[in-house]
């Protein structure tokens, strides 16, 4: 007896669900950790921070599940318990202040109980994600219209640019000298050293430059100290780690084609898909005062923007005093709430760990996530 099996659109689409999901492979929560940071450094967060790997189950640990947040919060949880997440990552760190003790007490500490009862990882990148060139304030300028933006504090490299923080200069007009001195700072752990030809009040000298760490720049003084004919003329230089391209907290845009106040608002609406926005207004401005200039600032704005100057202001959220300091310079300000100028990033930052991790694992957005203000 011959049976006919009827495949609907629907039916179809559920088969190529489950072959794709299928399709795809673990990752190990080490390797995965270790291509979370190459997309976008922990290197990069502020110093206050708290990001990386924040709950971690026995391992080993495989992750084919990466759950995408804000915020993580009780109902999240859920939901990410409920799609079989093996690691959440939180824009947000759900633990920011140090916990004393892990009970049923407060819904934090909840998070982490049934992270772990449940063998789930939490990671938050935070800052390290605003900074970042293709990061939370990259996404936020889109909404602007076409512009050229720089970060408003850009972010310095993790290393110097040649061995040790400090660099010693000064001259020798012998060769004796110059043995001397070649001969003693070799002794010096951490130094490198170059030398040059010079020639002053038609004198030959010989330019000794060091490059060394704080701990070797105390002997190389020390010994300088000794030999008076050297120590006088010594230039001692503080190196910098140099700023990362395109890398750091804010934005600070310049649009291609001044647009009405009016405009940027309806613009920012749209792109953050909100039916509203607060408005300060700037002394002097009007709906139809013209924008060129943008500094903006997903989530708390107040630290970054203070003192930038701008026709507009773009943030989550600022201090009543702030704002009124910004409207007193005839700067507008918006105020979108904290994680209304975040949470849309997540969208693009699925798509783009899709591609970085060759769509190794599923990477799902959270459906219950959301600003906890609204407008009423």
């Amino acid at each position: 007896m011959l049976s006919r099996v009827l495949l609907t659109p629907t039916t179809i689409r559920l088969v190529h669900s489950l072959i794709c999901s299928s399709s795809r492979s673990f990752m190990d929560l080490k390797v995965l950790l270790s291509s979370l940071n190459d997309f976008a450094s922990l290197s990069l967060a502020e110093s206050w921070d708290n990001v990386g790997l924040l709950v971690e189950p026995s391992p080993p640990h495989t992750v084919n599940t990466l759950f995408l947040t804000n915020d993580l919060t009780e109902e999240v949880m859920e939901e990410a318990l409920q799609k079989k997440s093996d690691l959440i990552l939180s824009y947000h760190p759900p633990i920011f202040r140090p916990l004393t003790h892990i009970t049923w007490k407060t819904w934090k500490e909840r998070l982490v109980i049934q992270a772990l009862e449940n063998r789930v990882g939490i990671y938050s990148p935070h800052t390290a994600y605003d900074a970042a060139p293709q990061g939370v304030n990259s996404w936020l300028a889109k909404g602007l219209g076409v512009c050229t933006s720089r970060p408003i504090h850009p972010s310095k490299a993790a290393n110097y640019p040649t061995g040790g923080t400090h660099r010693v200069e000064f001259s020798v007009n012998s060769t004796q000298h110059l043995d001397k001195v070649i001969s003693a700072v070799k002794e010096i752990a951490n130094i490198s050293i170059t030398s040059f030809s010079t020639r002053t009040d038609d004198e030959e000298q010989t330019r000794i430059s060091l490059n060394c760490s704080q701990e070797a720049l105390l002997q190389v003084m020390a010994f300088l100290s000794q030999n008076r004919q050297f120590y006088q003329k010594t230039e001692i230089l503080l190196l910098e780690k140099p700023p990362l391209p395109q890398t750091g907290m804010g934005r600070l845009c310049t649009l291609d084609e001044p647009a009405s106040l009016a405009t940027m608002i309806e613009r920012i609406k749209r792109h953050l898909k909100l039916a509203h926005v607060r408005l300060a207004l700037g002394v002097g401005r009007t709906l139809e005062s013209p924008v060129r200039v943008v500094a903006l600032c997903a989530g708390s704005g107040s630290t970054v923007l203070q003192g930038v100057e701008a026709d507009l202001y773009l943030t989550g959220e600022m201090s009543h005093h702030d704002v009124l300091d910004a409207a007193s310079q005839g700067i507008n300000v918006i105020l979108c709430e904290h994680s209304n100028t975040e949470r849309g990033f997540l969208s693009d930052l699925r798509d783009m760990l899709g591609a970085h991790l060759e769509n190794k694992i599923n990477i799902i957005l959270s459906e219950r996530d959301r600003d906890p203000l609204h407008v009423i």
